[in-house]
């Protein structure tokens, strides 16, 4: 071999990276310790970026397309390497390829329950997983912070590099937009389109990639906080709790019917007292766990016509008209009825 051809035979002329993979984030070009020609020729196909780093430092990246490696194309690394006049002769450095397409459907999860605070339910723990798509927008910034100087990057350590981070700033994100847990649990779409613009700058500035999906295909919470959101669907279902209690009442009393004997009339009367005001004890009663509201009332020992004809969801005349027929144990102290409540809870009891 000549020495014209040995010296040729030891630099790059061609640079390009023809990747046949589909997980294939950044790979360097195997320069076999050889120099790049004055003017060798860079091809670089479409969703690809070229980036040169020279003892450390990032220079040029070039975008789609075939380049000339002459001074006028790489300024950077004219000026990192000190040509003050040009070069002439073959220079050294690595290039890294960079795949610039959108990857789409890599999965995330909590691997730890997420804090956060609620305005309905306090302090609460969030499980969460879905899936996101991203890009490459910043070579450098990604090389450095994400695949280092590894020589083929794949997509399947990018997730596991980056699992973590996803989720941390995930947290962050969830925990400054101040959506209640309500919301995050029944609108997955609305709230993943909404937490984008909170976590691309952060991804964006540090780690060199954009999301351009983040969605949320499961958002669990504990056990009682998912019973209190069942009982206050059922509340507002139900609506007004006095209302429901008078019709428990009437439909008790409809389903005595004319077939029932008149004695056994008061007996119907307390089974729809007592289905009536169990409910409304259900319904109350706050889930365990969870912050409760304000303390109900206590009820006093002895009681009004009216305050009895309020836990009975009756009126204070037909309480009055128990008493007088025997059905409802009261007295008469002075000119006013007091109610033992004992005496209401055995009137709902039996």
């Amino acid at each position: 071999m000549s020495i014209l051809g040995f010296i040729k035979g030891e630099l790059l002329e061609i640079i390009e990276f023809l990747d046949d993979s589909r997980d294939t984030l950044s790979w360097r070009f195997p320069d076999e310790d050889k120099a790049i020609k004055n003017g060798a020729q860079l091809i670089v196909r479409e969703s690809q970026a070229a980036q040169f780093v020279y003892l450390g430092q990032y220079g040029d990246c070039f975008g789609p397309g075939k380049h000339a490696l002459v001074t006028e194309n790489i300024p950077i690394l004219t000026k990192l390497q000190g040509w003050k006049y040009g070069f002439q002769s073959p220079f050294k450095a690595d290039v890294y390829f960079v795949t610039t397409r959108l990857f789409t459907g890599n999965k995330w999860g909590t691997a730890n329950p997420i804090m956060m605070r609620d305005q309905d339910f306090g302090v609460v723990r969030l499980r969460a997983f879905g899936t996101f798509d991203f890009r490459i927008v910043d070579a450098p910034v990604f090389l450095k912070e994400v695949a280092g100087t590894d020589h083929h990057f794949r997509l399947d350590e990018f997730a596991d590099t980056m699992r973590s981070r996803i989720v941390s700033v995930f947290s962050d994100a969830l925990a400054s937009c101040g959506v209640p847990a309500l919301d995050v649990a029944t609108r997955y779409t609305e709230l993943g389109d909404a937490l984008l613009p909170l976590i691309n700058p952060q991804v964006t500035t540090k780690y060199g990639i954009e999301i351009t999906s983040f969605l949320l295909e499961n958002v669990s919470v504990p056990p009682e906080v998912e019973a209190a959101i069942d009982k206050r669907s059922s509340m507002s279902a139900v609506g007004n709790l006095n209302d429901y209690v008078k019709y428990q009442m009437a439909e008790s009393m409809t389903q005595a019917g004319a077939g029932a004997s008149a004695a056994a009339l008061p007996a119907q009367m307390a089974m729809g007292f007592g289905l009536a005001q169990e409910m409304v004890k259900q319904l109350q009663q706050p889930a365990a766990g969870t912050p409760a509201a304000a303390a109900a009332p206590a009820i006093p020992e002895l009681l009004s016509p009216a305050q009895a004809a309020e836990m009975l969801g009756v009126s204070a005349a037909d309480v009055i008209a128990s008493i007088d027929a025997g059905d409802l144990k009261g007295k008469k102290i002075g000119s006013a009825y007091r109610i033992p409540r004992a005496a209401i809870e055995a009137f709902l009891a039996g």
